[in-house]
């Protein structure tokens, strides 16, 4: 039940049909409302400034848009680089250090999936999950992090940074409910948009293929991996973050014969531990070099101050 009404949104909010059309319309009030109420919550933040670079990597709308594999390729460039991000979907409430430059310090319950591909991914940088990103830049900057970035940091009005915001592509272009918006790009605030495919690309390498694989994954709007598959034997989607229980994920791999089941990263850290065959889907991004040199300009600020 849950799972078809997250679906149902994601349709509603990306590709609606007639029906979803209409209801969207009528709960255009309700967006102008809400719109309202997220801008005079702008305006009514200021920037604190930490004494520190750094840097957030956001969207606008609900829904995936290529974060966590943007921020992977920015954050490797650098030297004493930190990741700082909720941990959205995770078990545990608070801060938790998830890893620092390679030990990895906790389990994919207490992190969530996303800190957790970090981890696994960033050998030399130091990933923090906090529900108030404050005190995971306090606590980065502590462990020595020379320069931060957050994941999914738009709306931090509060905190003074980079803003890096990449567009996704809607046919609704309201806020919430009526539309997938949860801010607009304000006028006052500074941002740099990218566009997949233009400021960055997608790289897709397949590790571990077998003969016959069954793609089972929890990633919001699955549909944007048909670009990348190759040939499976079923689709199995869940709705974003899913915990999985090695018991459906059993049931998928004995209906379909498979060999293995062919999972992103997003799922593979959550999978792992069932000791089950896996061939990964791996999504990296080559972002355009410019885009770094944006980051070191704005580093360089503070470079100058110390």
């Amino acid at each position: 039940m849950k799972k078809n009404l997250i679906f149902w949104v994601e349709e509603y909010f990306y590709n609606p049909n007639l029906f979803q059309k209409i209801i969207s319309f009528l709960l255009l009030p309700l967006s102008f409302l809400y719109c309202f109420v997220m801008f005079l919550r702008f305006r009514s933040k200021g920037a604190e400034d930490f004494g520190i670079a750094v840097v957030g990597v956001g969207n606008l709308t609900v829904g995936g848009s290529g974060k966590t594999p943007l921020v992977t390729a920015l954050a490797s460039h650098y030297e004493g680089a930190a990741v700082v991000l909720r941990g959205y979907g995770r078990e545990s409430k608070g801060l938790f250090v998830v890893s620092e430059r390679g030990k990895i310090l906790c389990d994919v319950a207490t992190s969530g999936d996303e800190a957790m591909i970090y981890a696994h991914k960033l050998q030399n940088a130091v990933v923090i999950v906090s529900e108030d990103r404050k005190e995971g830049i306090k606590k980065a900057k502590e462990m020595g992090a020379k320069i931060i970035f957050l994941d999914d940091a738009y709306s931090k009005h509060e905190i003074k940074k980079l803003d890096f915001v990449i567009e996704v592509a809607s046919k609704n272009g309201s806020c919430l409910p009526s539309g997938p918006l949860r801010e607009r790009l304000w006028s006052t605030k500074e941002v740099v948009v990218l566009k997949e495919g233009v400021d960055f690309q997608r790289v897709v390498t397949l590790q571990n293929k077998s003969d016959k694989m069954s793609l089972l994954t929890a990633i919001a709007r699955p549909q944007r991996l048909d670009a990348y598959l190759p040939e499976v034997v079923s689709k199995n989607y869940f709705e974003d973050h899913h915990a999985f229980a090695k018991d459906e994920v059993l049931e998928i791999l004995e209906r379909d014969a498979s060999d293995s089941l062919l999972v992103t990263y997003k799922d593979f850290v959550k999978l792992e531990q069932f000791g089950l065959p896996l061939s990964l889907l791996d999504l990296d991004v080559q972002v355009r070099e410019d885009i770094f040199k944006i980051i070191d300009d704005y580093r360089g600020k503070y470079a100058k101050k110390d």
